[in-house]
């Protein structure tokens, strides 16, 4: 173990002190919030502290073994100290990879729900069969987590697939599992319309935002919103052709648009458009903090924002490469069947791994 990780295991149980110490105080426990919050936080130290501790006393135990190791001759006793080693050794390997683990920052974010949009780019009507196959993909993928989908908004292409689909996912963990799934995804492959087997690049953004809290007001002025109604395209039967129940929400000073039409209900339509929109103008304002984080260092995983091209499906080669992490997988016929297991673990592991080595440089702290 580092010092550096040392030393961060160290100032944190000087905080359980401190923490022992307040909530011992009475004027904290009438502060019901308060004391909520400060109980949380001291569970957590303690979690870590007596695993830091036990790795010390490990180490003790490692250190007096090899010195018995190194003076005794008595066969038995050699014998509990080679045992008492290896023991050791793994205890100590054990603890160091659940301390590094509980070191990790952890984005409040990553439990909440998350709404996935998928719009067609560059390459007209073979981007919008793509955007159709993403959707695919990932609706066979949320389907295995037994996570919750409903459609936001679709805007259908006239050869299939979607110009644009805005779906809310609901389930543990949602936004952490998928947050890499946002920038540019681009195919390579023989379009059905091509007549003479040429294979055509296109591609399709992916955009993944976490659901705002409802607890969390955020402030908007309704002089600089818009809201337009409209009648609902698509099928939907009589009711939903004669009645203006859709939805369209403008962010007058940033230009934002958000729009639901799934419901028959012009108000429940109004209030999944108010979160969408809510929704782009928190990821507006985390990616554009992003992207300063990212001038001052570029980020293993990517700022997420939709210009970054994150990852190419090569059906020929039956290839799927994210370019992020170097990764590449010769599964592509599952990936695009919703196995996408693989490569949401792979970039969760490079982020944990960027944010321990930030850690352990002394660039973080607990």
């Amino acid at each position: 173990m580092t010092p550096q990780l040392r030393d961060q295991f160290e100032r944190l149980a000087l905080r359980l002190a401190e923490l022992d110490a307040t909530l011992a105080d009475p004027k904290v426990a009438a502060d019901i919030k308060r004391w909520r919050v400060l109980s949380r936080e001291q569970s957590e130290a303690q979690w870590v502290v007596e695993r830091y501790r036990r790795y010390q006393q490990r180490e003790l135990d490692l250190a007096t073994a090899r010195d018995l190791q190194d003076t005794e001759r008595d066969a038995d006793l050699l014998a509990m100290a080679r045992e008492e080693i290896d023991t050791a050794q793994a205890d100590m390997a054990t603890l160091q990879q659940e301390l590094q683990a509980a070191l990790i920052p952890r984005d409040p974010d990553d439990e909440r729900n998350a709404f996935v949009e998928i719009r067609a780019g560059t390459g007209g009507d073979e981007s919008a069969l793509f955007a159709g196959d993403l959707a695919r993909m990932y609706l066979r993928y949320f389907e295995s987590r037994r996570w919750k989908v409903e459609v936001l908004s679709e805007n259908a292409a006239e050869l299939g697939g979607y110009k644009e689909l805005v779906l809310l996912v609901q389930g543990n963990n949602v936004y952490g599992q998928l947050r890499f799934e946002s920038g540019g995804h681009r195919v390579q492959r023989v379009p059905a319309t091509e007549s003479q087997g040429r294979i055509h690049t296109s591609a399709c953004t992916v955009a993944v935002m976490p659901e705002p809290d409802e607890t969390e007001e955020v402030q908007l002025n309704p002089a600089e919103l818009r809201i337009d109604t409209f009648r609902a395209s698509g099928a939907g039967g009589q009711h939903i052709n004669k009645t203006d129940s859709a939805i369209r929400i403008t962010h007058l000073p940033t230009g934002l648009v958000a729009e639901c039409q799934d419901d028959r209900s012009q108000h429940r339509n109004k209030a999944k458009a108010m979160a969408v929109l809510v929704a782009r103008l928190r990821e507006k304002d985390r990616s554009e903090r992003a992207a300063k984080e990212a001038a001052a260092r570029k980020s293993l995983i990517g700022s997420g924002d939709r210009s970054d091209r994150i990852r190419t499906y090569n059906f020929p080669q039956g290839r799927l490469t994210d370019h992020r992490i170097n990764l590449t997988l010769y599964k592509l016929a599952q990936v695009m069947d919703g196995d996408l297991g693989d490569v949401v673990q792979a970039l969760q592991a490079a982020r944990a791994a960027e944010q321990l080595a930030q850690l352990e440089s002394g660039g973080g702290a607990l």
